[in-house]
């Protein structure tokens, strides 16, 4: 009954997190065009994370 806690058996999160990249091309931020953390073959928009904390300061509630 008293099974030790085992890493694999957790739930994984809800939502998934992009892969970065190792060792592969960067995406170019869609924004600034600089290298981001994300690897080439991450789908959608792709930010650096000067561009992405800018995004999310623009797009957070002020209230």
């Amino acid at each position: 009954m008293n099974e030790p806690a085992n890493e694999s058996s957790r739930a994984t999160p809800a939502v998934a997190t992009p892969g970065t990249a190792e060792g592969t091309p960067y995406a170019e931020c869609v924004l600034c065009r600089k290298p981001t953390e994300y690897a080439e073959s991450v789908k959608g928009i792709t930010l650096c994370p000067v561009c992405e904390w800018q995004e999310a300061q623009r797009t957070a509630c002020s209230g």
